[in-house]
């Protein structure tokens, strides 16, 4: 890294140490297992979400996202809260596939949202097949959520549930995803979506897990959630 880049991102590091809630740091770090404690600074998303904006309007935000990896946990924050400002697609898919890779929590990887991601949902779906495909686990786990957010409503087809159907993964928080993904799509697409608990499509464990956030959900009815509990797997 050389002294440009180092010296904007201790000027980053310094407006989030200004921001600093230590409290809500050891409480962010035991929520982000896989994040060494001594990472994390400890900034709110409110105020996270704030300095991306302002720090967007400022010409150091591009070299800020070219300096990869970042040391703090909440630079990363920053990082994603940066690409969801970006205005141009394929600037925005270009950038997000720079920084996924060194992505290395759910946290992280769950705040990213584009907002033009909205605009461009032929090109999007694409990507979240590509995305979803992917080893890398904050990769997998980024395509599912956007499948999620996407794709669930106005746009849904039932073609689409087997974008996460096809994912068998050994990894936590890809399975997390999925059986967030399914619970969702019982609540918004109940008959598409219940067909792959029937039918047993699931892997056991993203099958259970389904079943048990449908069933704690306000958007699942109580009769739905009696049927949901008779198809619990041993």
């Amino acid at each position: 890294m050389n002294n440009t880049n180092t010296s904007i991102n201790k000027s980053i590091q310094d407006r989030l140490f200004e921001l600093q809630d230590v409290k809500y740091a050891e409480f962010q770090a035991k929520l982000t297992p896989s994040v060494d404690a001594g990472k994390v600074i400890g900034v709110r998303m409110p105020a996270v979400r704030k300095l991306a904006k302002e720090f967007f309007k400022e010409e150091e935000h591009y070299a800020f996202m070219k300096a990869l990896p970042h040391e703090y946990y909440d630079e990363n924050l920053i990082h994603a809260q940066l690409i969801a400002q970006i205005k141009d697609y394929e600037e925005c898919v270009k950038e997000l596939e720079k920084f996924l890779p060194f992505v290395d929590n759910w946290a992280v990887c769950d705040t990213m949202s584009p907002k033009v991601f909205k605009k461009h949902r032929p090109q999007l779906i694409e990507k979240i097949r590509e995305w979803s495909s992917s080893e890398d686990t904050y990769t997998c786990r980024f395509g599912i959520g956007m499948l999620m957010a996407h794709f669930l409503d106005d746009d849904f087809l039932e073609e689409y549930l087997e974008i996460p159907a096809s994912v068998h993964s050994e990894e936590y928080y890809v399975n997390m995803m999925l059986a967030w993904y399914f619970a969702t799509a019982l609540a918004k697409q109940w008959d598409a979506a219940v067909i792959y608990l029937t039918e047993e499509r699931l892997d056991r464990w993203v099958h259970n897990k389904t079943i048990q956030k449908a069933v704690e959900s306000y958007r699942i009815t109580d009769e739905q959630k009696t049927f949901l509990r008779t198809l619990r797997r041993k």
